[in-house]
């Protein structure tokens, strides 16, 4: 049995039909271990096979546990590092490159606390950082590496990660605003804020707003995320094909989809300081992604019987997913409960 797992709740009978509303990568991380456990398994998703709709496809696909030691419980730790097995165990696709932090001189104590507060780390300098990644040889004399990270693109690994699921004999439904009450069997719903209105463990969410932009340059390649102290939030880079590397995010108290100039200013500004060669990058998109959150910023599986609910995945969804979805499959086949994330009424 798991670490915070107990086994002192009445599963579920047996279900005829699994039934997961949403398709972003908590319902498909969902829809894949169900299946692969021989379950009966549908997905509705409200928008088309792109997920335009979905917060998903607007993330930075980081796989970062001990990096987010830094601000983050516990918990989001401990599902993290076994959500990376579960990456490795089921996506081909995943890198697992690790990541680093490195920071200017003006910012050395926040690297000093971040190497604090954080584990799983190497402390790199100038040789070592330059062998890591070229394009950043003499910029930064020290580095903390984190080599067990990875990272994944979300608009390739969605796609692949639904191909498994039509394999698996999984149907998905896409252009489908399915209402959970209507479907009987195991009903798992992933909707995020879509589920805010119509229900009642999910009222006190709220929308965090996260911003990026994805730029085109020739003059730098990354192999793993870098991420640089910043003193508003904190500053990443992620590679993406095609010569493309993601800059983000801002961490917004606001459900507004649009982009400030400001963050864009900030953003670009940033990733000038890392390297100048960005001044020069072409910007192929701003993008803005809503996050479902709680209050105290944790997930959520509220189990119903067979209504069950996963929610509040914050910014960590394709960090934790996996996890989330090896916890309900848990409480679904044998009543095991997750007690740091689940609520059984």
């Amino acid at each position: 049995m798991q670490p915070g797992f107990t086994s002192r709740h009445r599963a579920p009978q047996s279900p005829s039909s699994v039934h997961i509303v949403g398709a972003g990568i908590a319902g498909t991380w969902h829809a894949l271990l169900f299946a692969k456990a021989g379950y009966p398994v549908t997905v509705y998703e409200r928008s088309g096979a792109d997920l335009l709709k979905s917060t998903s496809v607007r993330a930075g696909g980081m796989l970062a546990p001990f990096c987010e030691q830094e601000g983050s419980e516990d918990v989001i730790t401990r599902l993290g590092a076994r959500s990376l097995d579960l990456w490795r165990d089921h996506v081909p696709d995943a890198v697992f490159e690790g990541s680093l932090v490195v920071a200017h001189p003006r910012d050395r104590a926040d690297f000093e606390r971040f190497a604090q507060m954080t584990g799983h780390h190497e402390r790199i300098h100038d040789n070592r950082i330059g062998e890591l990644e070229p394009a950043l040889a003499g910029r930064f004399r020290e580095a903390l590496f984190f080599p067990e990270e990875g990272h994944v693109e979300p608009r390739r690994v969605l796609p692949a990660l639904h191909q498994q699921l039509t394999a698996h004999g999984v149907a998905i439904h896409f252009n489908q605003d399915r209402d959970p009450r209507d479907l009987d069997g195991i009903v798992i719903d992933c909707r995020g804020l879509a589920a805010r209105d119509d229900t009642p463990d999910a009222r006190d969410l709220r929308g965090v707003k996260g911003e990026t932009i994805v730029v085109e340059t020739t003059e730098i390649a990354l192999s793993r995320p870098v991420r640089l102290m910043h003193p508003r939030w904190p500053l990443y880079l992620v590679p993406r094909k095609d010569n493309r590397i993601m800059i983000g995010a801002t961490s917004l108290e606001s459900e507004d989809d649009g982009m400030s100039v400001r963050s864009a200013l900030e953003l670009l500004s940033t990733a000038y300081a890392v390297h100048p060669a960005f001044a020069e990058a072409r910007i192929v998109e701003f993008s803005t992604g809503i996050r479902p959150a709680f209050p105290d910023n944790l997930p959520r599986i509220t189990a119903q019987g067979s209504r069950i609910a996963v929610n509040g995945l914050y910014r960590h969804g394709f960090l934790i997913a996996p996890a989330l979805a090896e916890a309900t499959l848990a409480y679904v086949a044998s009543g095991q409960i997750d007690n740091e994330v689940m609520q059984c009424n």
